[in-house]
């Protein structure tokens, strides 16, 4: 309510001042203190004192001052006025307001345990009907629903509710499946690929959906995201053709045996041609319109609504109504952990927690195959000393693993030096200072400042870098660029670039894309090297080849230090056993249609 405001605006003019300490004031200083008429602030001043919340004795007469006493601690105020506006769904403002007021950590924390509880399974019952509401909270905020458009893994997330593909991943990354495609041909040459629709499929505004529209969507990732994630994938389209509504051929550039796993990404999934086509200024992004289990009823305060969309092809699921409680961005860590405080109430499942000593024998943990990588490269096209191996060895020391773990959270992972299951050879060795200024000196480092790219999620990363950097005596500066810049030419300014990969069901598409990448900032050399490496690869039809492959390339770059490791970490879901037909892919995040509780 507006007076819990005016009482933390007026508590907030007096900082040092303690509860239960008299102060000697007047009506008209508190009134230019609150920017409000004499009148309104004896008004405020009744109903504070009404409250309970302060002490006020007025003193009537020239030069004699009034006395002010605060009895309500400000922390317990601000806790009641960010649970209301969490009640009014307005998460965002709650947080917001925990910031401006800088409150404690024992606050942050107290409101924090108090969230947990406001999250997981209810049903509301209106009349005759019941309504069973999901509600949970993502660290993250949402930025763009489009699957052309779409950065980060939260967004991925709900794109797939959202939307559907051609074709999916089972749960354990193996096989590729049927979806909104009953079946697929192709010819012998595998760049001419057929697939056959199943009839009958709705968007969400009642259309059915037509190879036309699987055409469009993907005519569309070319035209709007041709630098985009998977790119490589499909600007390799060289034509398609719809014969009839539910057939489409399309036919490739040149063979890509990791076309169908495309394909079954998010950045593939389906959109209405209607309706991208009169929408205007991106709406798709922020209104999307799917064919999938769900459909988006409405964002406001950070919360996107997600309701069940009745004629899904593949049967309407057990929950009516999904909430999603995003973090702004001024709140927003990468991979920010939201524990789950002693006593609290039992959250029914959350993304990428951590869950206390005190709860965990409480909750169920998700299959962890997937998980983040950490590592820097060096931008080499740059003209500079990282073109010279002393000084990419130097760099390769002073990112010694042992430091580095010393300073990372608990449960990021030691092993980071590979992006693939078995252990690399290449491990970080310890350095002496001395190790450190050979290499330095053999390079003629004489403490020029170097900059390390990279996008705001990872400034802490970053930070810890910087440190250890410092530390070996090489300089480093960091530069924070979008994600967007951070695709695009901004990034090769930098000396080096702090990067992330999630392995998970697409490890293959997702490593591609990466050295896809680092050919921008390699020497000629190299780039004609990791070309012709990807070219055989992408081409291998043998998954255990290509798992070879992959260890070449990456045993290529370690040795020359182009690429350096920091660490892994797990991606987790906790999950109450409350929680029945719970369906979970590799990175850990619920399939809400498959999920149902007793």
């Amino acid at each position: 309510m507006k007076i819990r405001k005016h009482y933390l605006a007026l508590r907030r003019c007096f900082p040092q001042l303690t509860e239960d300490v008299p102060l000697e004031t007047t009506l008209d200083e508190l009134s230019q203190l609150l920017d409000c008429t004499h009148r309104n602030m004896v008004l405020l001043l009744k109903r504070m004192q009404q409250e309970g919340w302060l002490s006020w004795v007025p003193k009537k007469g020239r030069g004699n001052r009034s006395t002010l006493l605060f009895t309500a601690r400000q922390e317990h105020i601000l806790m009641l006025e960010a649970q209301e506006m969490v009640h009014k769904q307005n998460l965002r403002s709650a947080l917001e307001l925990l910031q401006t007021y800088e409150a404690s950590l024992t606050l942050r924390e107290q409101f924090q345990d108090w969230l947990s509880g406001q999250f997981g399974f209810r049903s509301e019952v209106q009349g005759q009907r019941r309504t069973d509401i999901l509600r949970f909270p993502l660290a993250q905020s949402i930025h763009s629903l489009d699957p052309a458009s779409m950065h980060y893994s939260g967004e991925s997330h709900l794109v797939n509710q959202l939307f559907d593909g051609l074709v999916r991943m089972d749960a354990r990354g193996q096989l590729i499946l049927p979806h909104l495609a009953l079946g697929w041909d192709t010819d012998d040459s595998r760049t001419l690929w057929t697939f056959y629709l199943r009839k009958g499929v709705q968007f969400h505004h009642g259309r059915e959906m037509l190879s036309s529209d699987v055409k469009f969507s993907l005519e569309r990732l070319q035209k709007l995201a041709p630098r985009g994630l998977f790119s490589w994938a499909y600007t390799n389209i060289a034509a398609m053709e719809t014969p009839d509504d539910t057939t489409i051929r399309i036919r490739l550039r040149e063979r890509n045996e990791l076309f169908l796993g495309f394909l079954t990404t998010s950045r593939a999934s389906i959109v209405p041609q209607d309706i991208c086509e009169a929408a205007e200024g991106g709406l798709m992004g922020v209104s999307p319109v799917g064919t999938g289990p769900f459909r988006l009823i409405g964002h406001e305060h950070g919360i996107w609504q997600l309701d069940a969309f009745p004629s899904y092809f593949q049967g309407r699921g057990f929950l009516d109504r999904v909430e999603v409680w995003t973090v702004p961005d001024g709140e927003r860590r990468e991979e920010q952990e939201l524990a789950i405080g002693p006593g609290s109430k039992p959250l029914q499942e959350m993304h990428h927690v951590r869950v206390s000593d005190m709860t965990v024998q409480q909750w169920k943990q998700a299959r962890q195959s997937g998980m983040t990588a950490k590592f820097i490269t060096v931008n080499e096209h740059k003209a500079g000393l990282f073109t010279q191996a002393p000084m990419r060895h130097a760099l390769q020391l002073a990112l010694d693993r042992r430091p580095l773990s010393s300073l990372l959270p608990a449960d990021c992972l030691d092993a980071g030096n590979s992006f693939l299951q078995q252990k690399s050879s290449h491990d970080m060795l310890s350095w002496s200072f001395d190790t450190v200024v050979d290499h330095l000196r053999a390079a003629g480092y004489q403490g020029e400042l170097f900059t390390l790219a990279t996008i705001p999620q990872y400034e802490s990363d970053a930070i810890l870098i910087q440190q250890l950097c410092t530390q070996a005596g090489i300089q480093l500066d960091i530069e924070l660029l979008s994600a967007e810049d951070f695709k695009g030419e901004a990034r090769l300014k930098a000396d080096l670039l702090l990067f992330a990969v999630v392995l998970d069901e697409h490890r293959e598409l997702r490593l591609v894309d990466l050295y896809k990448s680092m050919q921008e900032h390699a020497i000629p050399q190299v780039r004609e090297q990791l070309e012709t490496a990807l070219q055989r690869l992408v081409t291998e039809p043998d998954p255990a080849q290509r798992l070879e492959l992959l260890a070449s390339i990456e045993d290529g770059l370690l040795q020359r230090h182009s690429l350096l490791f920091l660490y892994k970490k797990h991606l987790k879901t906790a999950f109450h056993p409350s929680i029945r037909g719970i369906s979970l892919d590799s990175l850990g995040w619920v399939r809400f249609r498959d999920i149902w509780f007793t």
